[in-house]
C-alpha cells in the first residue's frame, strides 16, 4: 500500500512524501525511525490504470525486471529501486509481487530471499544469481547475467513456436479444405452410387467416406474437440512434455535440431551461473533443472556425482555421453586454462548457431512435406470424383 505523509524533521522543516508500507502503523514506525515527527498520514488511492487488474504477461515480467536491473546498474540503491518498482504502472499481480519484495526487505530479509518469496514467476536459477550477486557485491551484474539467460530461453521458445506455426497453419487449412469437400462437393455426386453399376474402387471409398462424414459430422467434430482438449491437458504436465521431447529426439533431422537446442540451453545457463561466481556443483544442478530431455537430465545429474568425487567436469560429461566430442575438448581446455565459464559460453554459442542452422533445414523439409501431404489427400478426393463421373458417362454411352 502507498501512503502519503506530512512530517517535520529535527530542524523543523516540513517534509512531504509517499512510500510503500504494509500498514499505517508500519509507516509511522518507519518515519519515526528516521527522526521524523508525523503530522498526517493517509493511504493513497489506487490508480485506476488500464493495466491494473490484468494479469501480467511474461513480457511484462521481463520488462519490469529489465527496468529494475537498469536502475541497479545506474547506482540506485536496492531499497530505492524496489520502491520505484512498487510505484510503477505494472499489471496488478506484478505490482503486488514487488510490494511483497519491499515488505520482506524492510523486515530485514536479503534481496534474494525477498525475491524468492515475492511470487514472481521467475526461473529458479535467477534466485541463485541474486544470491551470488549479494555475496560478490555486484548484484547488478549478476542479475543482468540472469536476465540475459531468461531472455535467451524465451527466444528459444519463440523460435520453436515460429518453426511449427506455418506447418500447423498448412495442416489446419488442409483439414478444413478436406472437410468442405466432403460436406459440399461429394454429396452432389452421391446419386452415382445408386445409378452406376461398377464404380472404381477409389470413387466408392471417397463416396462412402462422404456419406459417413455427412451422417456423423457432429460426432466427428465432438471426437476431434475432445481429443484436442485431452492432448492439451496431457501436455500441460512437465513429465509428459519431457516424454514427448525424448520421443522427438529419435526423429531424423528434427531430433538433431532439438538435441542441439537442449545442449545450447544447458551450456548457456551453466556459463551464466559460473560467470556470476555460483559454485560449480550448484551451477550444474541449476542448469540440469532446465534440460528439456529427461534422459539427458538423468545423465547430467550423474555428472554431479562424478564431479563431487573429484573427477574433472569434461571427463564426467564424456563418461555420461552428455555432450559431443567438441564440447568435451573445449571444456577440458577451459579447465586447464581456468576459464571454464568462457569456454562453456563459447560452446553454448556454437550449439546455438548449429541449432539455428538445423532449424532452417527442418523448415525446408516440414513445409513442402505438409503441402505434399495435404495436396495428395485433396488430389485423391478429386481423382475419385472425376473417375466416378468418367465411369458413369462411359456406362451411359
Amino acid at each position: 500500500m502507498i501512503f502519503e505523509y506530512e512530517a517535520v524533521d529535527p530542524q523543523g522543516t516540513e517534509v512531504r512524501g509517499e512510500a510503500s508500507f504494509a500498514s499505517e502503523a508500519e509507516a509511522i514506525r518507519d518515519l519515526k525511525s528516521k527522526s521524523l515527527l508525523v503530522i498526517s498520514i493517509d493511504r493513497k488511492p489506487e490508480r485506476k490504470l488500464s493495466r491494473q487488474g490484468k494479469k501480467g504477461s511474461v513480457q511484462d515480467l521481463v520488462t519490469s525486471f529489465h527496468e529494475m536491473v537498469t536502475l541497479l546498474e545506474a547506482g540506485v540503491s536496492i531499497s530505492d529501486t524496489i520502491e520505484s518498482q512498487c510505484l510503477a504502472s505494472y499489471p496488478a499481480d506484478l505490482s503486488e509481487s514487488y510490494n511483497k519484495v519491499a515488505q520482506e526487505i524492510r523486515k530485514g530479509d536479503s534481496f534474494a530471499s525477498a525475491l524468492e518469496k515475492s511470487g514472481l514467476n521467475l526461473p529458479s536459477y535467477l534466485y541463485q544469481f541474486a544470491k551470488a550477486g549479494e555475496m560478490t557485491g555486484d548484484l547488478a551484474k549478476s542479475l543482468r547475467n540472469g536476465l540475459n539467460q531468461f531472455e535467451y530461453e524465451l527466444s528459444l521458445r519463440r523460435d520453436f513456436k515460429s518453426t511449427l506455426t506455418y506447418p500447423a497453419i498448412l495442416v489446419t487449412s488442409g483439414i478444413v479444405a478436406i472437410a468442405l469437400i466432403f460436406a459440399l462437393v461429394v454429396p452432389k455426386f452421391l446419386p452415382m452410387l445408386d445409378r452406376a453399376e461398377d464404380l472404381p474402387f477409389l470413387s466408392v471409398v471417397v463416396f462412402k467416406m462422404g456419406v459417413f462424414f455427412n451422417d456423423y459430422w457432429a460426432l466427428i467434430l465432438g471426437i476431434a474437440s475432445v481429443s484436442f482438449t485431452i492432448t492439451l491437458a496431457v501436455l500441460r504436465h512437465k513429465e509428459n512434455q519431457e516424454k514427448l521431447f525424448d520421443l522427438l529426439l529419435s526423429w531424423p533431422v528434427f531430433g538433431e535440431w532439438l538435441r542441439e537446442v537442449d545442449i545450447a540451453r544447458w551450456c548457456s545457463t551453466l556459463a551464466a551461473l559460473l560467470s556470476s561466481k555460483v559454485d560449480l556443483l550448484e551451477s550444474i544442478s541449476l542448469a540440469n533443472a532446465g534440460a528439456l530431455s529427461r534422459a539427458r537430465r538423468d545423465r547430467l545429474d550423474r555428472v554431479i556425482t562424478h564431479v563431487r568425487s573429484g573427477k574433472p567436469l569434461a571427463d564426467a560429461l564424456e563418461q555420461e555421453g552428455a555432450l559431443t566430442q567438441v564440447g568435451y575438448n573445449l571444456i577440458r581446455s577451459g579447465e586447464k586454462a581456468g576459464q571454464v565459464a568462457a569456454m562453456v559460453a563459447s560452446l553454448a554459442k556454437l550449439y546455438d548457431d548449429g541449432a539455428r542452422s538445423r532449424m532452417k533445414n527442418v523448415l525446408s523439409l516440414v513445409e513442402p512435406l505438409s503441402i505434399l501431404l495435404i495436396g495428395a489427400v485433396i488430389g485423391l478426393l478429386v481423382i475419385g470424383v472425376m473417375l466416378a463421373i468418367t465411369s458413369v458417362n462411359l456406362q451411359v454411352v
